[in-house]
């Protein structure tokens, strides 16, 4: 992209950086039961959205334990080991100084929530960026490629959970990556002007492995986080790691989806302290 033009679409879109966004704290819904979560593949609404619809494709999904989260941000801290996030600017909310892709929220009462991006499979994202920078990886995660992202920021309002960041300067190249050709799926190296965000660990993902989040919860010893494949029936902390099926995890439990009421049908599942569904 044109560095001029990328200049001019970055200042065209600073009246909208501002915008205001839903809180999370309203996102608290009806209870989703494990029937209408496991092996659900139908298509979504949104031409932005995986093309497959095949019952063998994979269906990824987070599962957040905030009985079990006691607000250590491990995950936090595990995500930028991993992802190298980049340094916060222009009013950002973060963690150590960068960019908290995954967010923990304290709910009060010793509850506590962490927020990674939902990966929306009718993604208010996608719809809005002007070049496609915003796309789907073959098994349905939520990605960001920079070397289209023209740096409008539009994504950035559109997220209703502010899970998306902005590099505003020249971010620091570590020296492991100063050669490495760029790559979506890991989103190294870092560069001024685009948009960023937690893309569920694609890299190690697409290896079998699990996002670093979910492996730096189980190594403190918290297992807060699952992920796995919502088709196949089961989640897992990693490697050698405790596995279980979904359906078992989430049963009667009140599982919800933060804002489901929006349409945009996010991937991650909240389980309630346990006591508070009820």
């Amino acid at each position: 992209m044109d560095s001029e033009r990328r200049k001019f679409l970055v200042g065209a879109g600073a009246a909208t950086a501002g915008a205001a966004i839903l809180s999370l704290s309203s996102g608290l819904l009806t209870p989703v039961s494990a029937q209408a979560i496991v092996g659900n593949s139908s298509a979504t609404s949104s031409s932005s959205s995986p093309e497959s619809t095949s019952p063998t494709a994979k269906r990824y999904a987070f599962v957040i334990d905030l009985d079990t989260c006691n607000g250590c941000q491990k995950c936090t801290q595990g995500c930028q080991t991993e992802m190298q996030c980049p340094p916060t600017w222009g009013g950002e909310v973060g963690y150590a100084g960068r960019q908290a892709w995954i967010q923990v929220f304290d709910l009060g009462n010793g509850t506590f929530m962490p927020v990674p991006c939902q990966n929306c499979q009718d993604a208010p994202c996608a719809k809005v960026c002007p070049v496609g920078a915003t796309f789907y990886s073959a098994d349905g995660i939520n990605m960001i490629d920079q070397d289209r992202c023209i740096g409008c920021r539009y994504c950035i309002v559109a997220c209703p959970y502010e899970r998306r960041f902005f590099n505003w300067e020249d971010p620091p190249v570590y020296a492991d990556d100063a050669n490495l050709t760029y790559s979506p799926t890991t989103n190294t190296p870092h560069r001024m002007g685009v948009a960023e965000k937690c893309i569920w660990c694609a890299h190690r993902v697409g290896q079998g492995d699990v996002p670093a989040c979910v492996e730096a919860c189980s190594a403190a010893g918290m297992g807060a986080l699952w992920f796995g494949d919502a088709n196949q029936d089961v989640v897992s902390q990693g490697d050698g790691k405790a596995t279980m099926p979904l359906s078992t995890l989430i049963k009667d439990r009140g599982a919800y989806h933060l804002k489901e009421e929006l349409g945009t049908l996010p991937q991650v599942l909240y389980l309630p302290p346990k006591g508070s569904t009820g």
